[in-house]
Parts: structure tokens; sequence; C-alpha cells
């Protein structure tokens, strides 16, 4: 029935998942919450002000960390491998 992505067949391990879900809701929440405010507000002077790209790029970043924690904990992937 079912295959792919989802499907039940690879071997996550549950204390990495834990892990993961304590990151996600205790530092990658907020750290998205914080880049988003900022992000929003400093996004249109980059039209005039060139060198504010490379802020807004790691604040986009930070606004990602949400899907990277989501990701790593439904494949129960350790914390030092993700980052590698």
């Amino acid at each position: 029935m079912g295959s792919g992505s989802g499907s039940g067949t690879d071997s996550a391990n549950p204390l990495w998942m834990f892990i993961w879900f304590l990151i996600l809701i205790f530092i990658a929440f907020p750290v998205a919450g914080f880049c988003a405010g900022w992000y929003i507000l400093i996004m249109p002077f980059t039209v005039c002000i060139e060198g504010l790209t490379g802020l807004t790029d790691f604040l986009l970043k930070g606004l990602q960390f949400t899907h990277f924690s989501a990701k790593h904990m439904m494949s129960g992937t350790p914390v030092g491998d993700a980052f590698k």
C-alpha cells in the first residue's frame, strides 16, 4: 500500500526524535519568530542598501530552522550528524 517517505520502513531512533521535538518547541520556534519579525522589517531596505542582503539571508536561515528541526525529528537523525 504505502511506499516512499513516511511508510515506516526506516528505523528512526525515538530518543533523537524526542530531542529534536524539544529543539523544535523550545529553540526553533522562538528563533524563527525573532527572525521573522526582523526579516519583515529589513527586507524592503535591501532594495536600497545591498549590504543588508547577507543579513536577510541569515535571518531566512533562522526562519527555516523549524523546517530543518522537523525534518530531522521525523528521520530521527542524531544532532551531531544533522549539522555536518
